[in-house]
């Protein structure tokens, strides 16, 4: 059985709920008025602040952050890293422009990316090819600059948005101007980063430049953005001791003499680390066009259109020098002598790969919304489509242990192209609103329709020269498709004065098909080419919502619902070889069932709000890597795990004029049990806790607004303990007793601070700091960063 929430938290959660103390942190702007509508408490500013009529979530948790906010108290050049300080949120932005930056709410962790979902303006930006750290949403396609504001949707209580949902929603809203207006944005920032032999400074710069206006029935925004970054070591290698004789004559190399760096690894073990790797030079570019077209009141037209380019070249540094002082990158038994082994103060060892690469990258977004407002009926129409017309990866294999892969004679690598790969969106939204009296006025009607369409095209090839060679040998490929279509419904009853019923669900039937993979290295029986049938399933997502307003600015809500969350198509298909050559991956896994609750008080305090909640999701058929110990041999792959379990609660608050006028706190504090409480294919499993789902997690922002020039913000982010992979059965302990090394999912504890001065009304500058104690924090096996400065000014006509 789960572990309950500490007695502690059940009492202070009880008298929250009982006497109103209830956090929230709903980011209202800071002359906001905070209000009850349909038996919930929101906050509502002088410019519209809530989500459009047809997406509005009345059955769930919303939390807000404005441009304002984000302006005066947050240091970003990027979307993701607007998102560190909203409750229970952290996106993994390893480094400044990380292209796999996944979005972490309440109960799903940092490599889990098919569990929530990111839009902007309704346009789809979650990559749902796969449940990884690779394939985060594409928050390159929304600029800084161009946010309104950002709302945020926690658990799947709301008919209106997907099974992937089940974790969470963000919803983007950009820019469009009432009347001319013109900005212009630079930043610059960058650390010093030490870790072992990496000693240096790491700096980048961003530029963003949009101007838009209204004319007429028209209006237009065009936006450039770039982004230049030169990222820390994300990898670092390590070397493993040759056993039995010492390595023959001639197929090693000293590099005795060289500085290498000992410590002890997450399971306690010493370790010698001897390279940098993974060091990314990125290079992005945005190109944005949204034209708007209102002919009449009730009836508007918008089409976006987005470019995103990126290049990328990620080098490595090695600690290993020989008798002669060359440098060494690589070891092993792939090379030829004398790289099989190097050599350090007697001892034989393999050296782990130092190689660089390559990436190139040519995005494009299309999207088309049309709203119309008719009497009690409002429609929306959002359609969207997200190609990656070019995408190529070249990563070196070096054969030689000088060759950094940059020399004069390039050696040969490995090319993967995903052009083609993608995905369209479309929706068809209706709300009715009853007129005023009456049972029948007293109902709010949502309905819709939603198709999906992901398609993955990954084909790899062994090319002679890593750089330029194309073609090739085919090496490893995956393809296939998924569909979703969706149907519906929700109403939301007023039915007494202080009383909201809200009752949906949702009908979602799902299809997987072109399936297919190769794999040059299998040999008979196992075929090198495997093609798969085609798979449907069709399920039923009810939700229901209860909201009570108990007293004036006291509202006290219970919600469930359920989410499914089929299975990617990587999950399904991805190329993949087990013990003995058996294919590993599983095309008939069960999709995820999830079922949630979550209880709620909200309580207004003058021009403050408070929050507390408490949040249950059960989970059926969770899609976990894992080990099937119950077939020999033992297969490791992507499994259904029967039962998971995540319980918690979570206190948030949104305090204005604090001790004095003008210091406004916002902050949370957020604990969580997850646990996998069945599962047939490794009971040895059962009880224990689910990976990087950390216990405490803590939010504290103070803004203080010193004039109308002037605002200071501290801030303060936390994380406690978490595992970076499942318990090892074998030893019944977990394998990171030593969690705050390199290698681990680390806790975190980082304090920020920003100033902001409009020097004129047109001109801005900033100064600012994240990770002001240097504190070392890592994400299984990357760091992230250490203190880093950002300094910026900006152009507002």
């Amino acid at each position: 059985m789960s572990a309950p929430i500490p007695a502690r938290l059940s009492a202070v959660a009880l008298a929250c709920l009982c006497a109103g103390a209830s956090p929230a942190l709903l980011a209202a702007e800071a002359d906001a008025d905070i209000q009850a509508i349909d038996g919930v408490v929101v906050v509502t500013g002088q410019r519209e602040s809530r989500l459009p009529a047809a997406l509005a979530p009345v059955a769930a948790t919303v939390e807000s952050l404005t441009a304002t906010q984000i302006e005066k108290s947050i240091n970003t050049v990027t979307t993701a890293g607007a998102l560190q300080y909203l409750p229970s949120m952290h996106v993994r932005e390893r480094y400044i422009g990380d292209r796999n930056g996944v979005l972490v709410m309440r109960v799903n962790s940092s490599i889990a990316s098919a569990q929530t979902t990111v839009y902007a303006d309704g346009l789809l930006l979650s990559n749902f090819l796969a449940n990884s750290f690779s394939t985060a949403p594409r928050w390159g396609l929304v600029a800084p600059e161009e946010i309104e504001r950002i709302d945020t949707i926690y658990g799947p209580f709301s008919a209106l948005y997907p099974g992937n949902s089940a974790g969470g929603v963000v919803y983007m809203t950009t820019r469009l101007p009432q009347k001319f207006e013109a900005h212009v944005r630079l930043d610059a920032f960058g650390q010093r980063f030490q870790e072992y032999g990496s000693n240096a400074s790491f700096e980048g710069n961003h530029a963003s430049a949009s101007l838009g206006d209204a004319v007429g029935d028209f209006a237009y925004w065009v936006s450039l953005d770039h982004l230049d970054n030169r990222g820390h070591p994300q990898t670092f290698g390590n070397t493993t001791a040759k056993t039995g004789a010492p390595a023959a004559a001639g197929t090693f190399t000293d590099v005795s003499g060289s500085q290498v760096y000992r410590d002890i690894d997450t399971a306690g073990r010493p370790r010698i680390m001897v390279s940098s790797t993974g060091i990314d030079h990125t290079a992005q570019d945005l190109t944005k066009l949204k034209l708007a077209w209102r002919p009449r009141p009730g009836l508007s037209a918008s089409y976006t259109l987005g470019l995103w380019q990126n290049k990328s070249d990620t080098t490595v540094d090695s600690y290993l020098r020989d008798a002669s002082g060359r440098t060494v990158f690589n070891a092993g038994a792939s090379l030829a002598n004398p790289f099989k082994f190097v050599r350090i103060d007697g001892q034989d060892y393999t050296v782990s790969a130092a190689a660089p690469s390559r990436s190139e990258s040519e995005h494009w977004m299309h999207g088309l919304s049309l709203r119309a407002k008719h009497g009690a009926w409002d429609w929306d129409l959002i359609a969207s489509l997200y190609d990656q017309k070019k995408d190529v990866t070249r990563s070196a294999t070096p054969a030689n242990g000088y060759d950094t892969g940059l020399a004069e004679l390039h050696p040969g690598g490995q090319l993967t192209l995903a052009d083609g790969t993608g995905w369209s969106n479309l929706d068809l939204r209706g709300q009715w609103q009853g007129s005023e009296g009456g049972i029948a006025g007293a109902h709010r009607i949502s309905f819709g329709l939603h198709h999906d369409r992901y398609e993955l095209a990954s084909v790899t090839t062994v090319v002679s020269d890593w750089l330029a060679g194309d073609g090739g040998t085919l090496n490893t490929n995956s393809y296939g498709k998924t569909q979703t279509q969706a149907l519906y419904l929700q109403d939301e009853w007023k039915f007494a004065p202080d009383w909201t019923l809200v009752a949906g669900g949702r009908f979602e039937s799902w299809k997987a098909f072109g399936g297919s993979n190769f794999n040059a290295a299998n040999a008979a029986p196992n075929p090198k080419n495997l093609v798969y049938g085609d798979r449907e399933q069709s399920d039923f997502s009810p939700k229901l919502h209860l909201g009570w307003q108990a007293q004036e600015g006291l509202a006290l809500t219970a919600s469930v619902g359920k989410g499914v969350r089929y299975p990617t198509v990587n999950e399904m298909f991805q190329t993949f070889n087990g013990p003995g050559g058996i294919r590993t991956n599983d095309p008939h896994l069960k999709p995820e069932q999830v079922v949630s609750w979550e209880l709620v008080a909200k309580q207004e305090l003058g021009r403050s709000l408070l929050r507390a909640s408490l949040f249950h999701e059960d989970k059926r058929d969770a899609l976990i890597s894992q080990t099937d110990t119950t077939v020999t041999p033992n297969i490791s792959s992507i499994q259904n795990v029967d039962k998971v379990r995540t319980d918690g609660i979570e206190l948030a608050w949104n305090l204005r004029d604090v001790v004095r006028r003008g210091f406004d706190l916002d902050g949370s504090v957020t604990y969580t049990h997850s646990q996998i409480v069945r599962d047939s294919r490794n009971p040895a499993l059962e009880g224990s806790r689910q990976p990087r789902i950390p216990d405490w997690r803590a939010t504290l922002v103070g803004t203080w607004h010193a004039s109308e020039a002037l605002s200071l913000s501290a801030s303060f982010r936390y994380s406690g303990r978490q595992h970076a992979q499942l318990l090892n059965t074998t030893t019944g302990r977990y394998n990171d007793p030593n969690p705050n090394v390199y290698g681990a999912v680390s806790s975190y504890r980082v304090f920020d601070a920003k100033a902001l001065y409009r020097i004129t009304p047109q001109w801005s500058a900033s100064l600012g700091i994240n990770n002001i104690g240097n504190y070392r924090y890592y994400v299984n096996p990357n760091p992230y960063p250490q203190r880093t400065w950002f300094a910026g000014l900006k152009y507002d006509l």
